[in-house]
């Protein structure tokens, strides 16, 4: 079993640790987190300093995982290339940016749950036509999202949904007597099966981590009964081939992906011939320069106050 996360760098260690920023931050960002901090920002070198330091950026070089690496702040939601890239150092916090990314998202799928009950893509072929027909609209009101993820992101959804008249239910490792904000209902992955035949739209939020990888394959698709499946959560958590064949079967009624496995994919990768499928450009929840500051001060206010924040990654399950 993995031991616990470790504690929170002590607010003295923290007071005297350099700032380090990724080449890639751009100046007004580095203003800011030298207005959070006090102290002058320092583009990250290519060896690690002598004495404790932290680091804002997207990735983390080999040379500075050290022992002296007190806190990384990634300007990305997501955690898994940066855990996957080496070894973690054993002490170093570990915190993401999650900003607004959930609002966004969640209008993303919001937007792609109306557009398909107003029929827009049919009205835009026929459109494109000069054609003149009456297409049925589908209510959203009483149909049921069954939302995987009921961390920040998928709480946000499902809110959104829910606002709707949509029933959520979230899948999570083990169910909750009380539901988060936003959810109905929450069950166990265990109970999930009765819920895949019954769902209108099957919403994946999950992180990237050993546990999820290949998670929505053949056994979830075959249970599904007519759903849509929208993936806003880590690409490689779809196994393609599978969400194929059920695309093909008609058992998931369509597909929007907006992370795939390999990005981005080649003009002749096999995702692009998915039936009734968009693809968009992992662009559901950009990351805004305001959400990383506003993320990395608060983060900066915990540690401060000697308390582990809200943002941290526990290394050992991957968020």
């Amino acid at each position: 079993m993995p031991g616990p996360p470790p504690a929170p760098p002590a607010p003295e260690l923290l007071a005297r640790a350099r700032l380090l920023v990724a080449p890639d931050v751009g100046e007004p960002v580095v203003r800011e987190l030298e207005r959070i901090t006090g102290r002058a920002g320092e583009r990250a070198p290519g060896n690690a300093p002598d004495g404790p330091y932290l680091h804002v950026g997207a990735s983390l070089p080999e040379a500075l995982r050290t022992g002296r690496l007190v806190w990384f702040h990634s300007v990305n939601a997501g955690t898994d290339a940066l855990l996957d890239s080496g070894p973690w150092p054993p002490d170093a916090l570990l915190t993401r940016t999650v900003g607004r990314m959930g609002e966004r998202i969640a209008q993303y799928v919001l937007a792609w749950v109306l557009a398909e009950c107003q029929s827009v893509s049919e009205f835009t072929a026929q459109h494109a036509r000069a054609e003149w027909r009456r297409l049925p609209c589908e209510p959203v009101a009483g149909r049921t999202a069954l939302i995987y993820g009921t961390g920040r992101i998928g709480s946000v959804v499902a809110g959104l949904l829910r606002g709707c008249g949509i029933r959520t239910v979230g899948v999570a490792r083990t169910p909750r007597p009380v539901p988060p904000p936003g959810f109905d209902l929450v069950i166990g992955a265990d109970a999930e099966t009765e819920e895949l035949g019954a769902a209108r739209w099957v919403v994946a939020a999950l992180p990237l981590t050993d546990a999820t990888r290949g998670y929505f394959g053949a056994r979830r698709f075959s249970a599904v009964r007519g759903a849509s499946f929208v993936n806003v959560g880590r690409g490689a958590t779809v196994d393609l081939a599978a969400l194929g064949a059920a695309l093909h079967a008609g058992t998931v009624r369509r597909a929007v992906l907006d992370v795939l496995p390999r990005e981005p994919p080649a003009p002749d990768d096999g995702c692009w011939r998915l039936p009734r499928t968009v693809i968009t450009s992992h662009s559901a929840g950009i990351t805004a320069d305001a959400d990383v500051v506003a993320d990395f001060g608060a983060c900066w206010d915990e540690l401060r106050a000697g308390r582990r924040p809200a943002l941290a990654v526990d290394v050992s399950r991957g968020y």
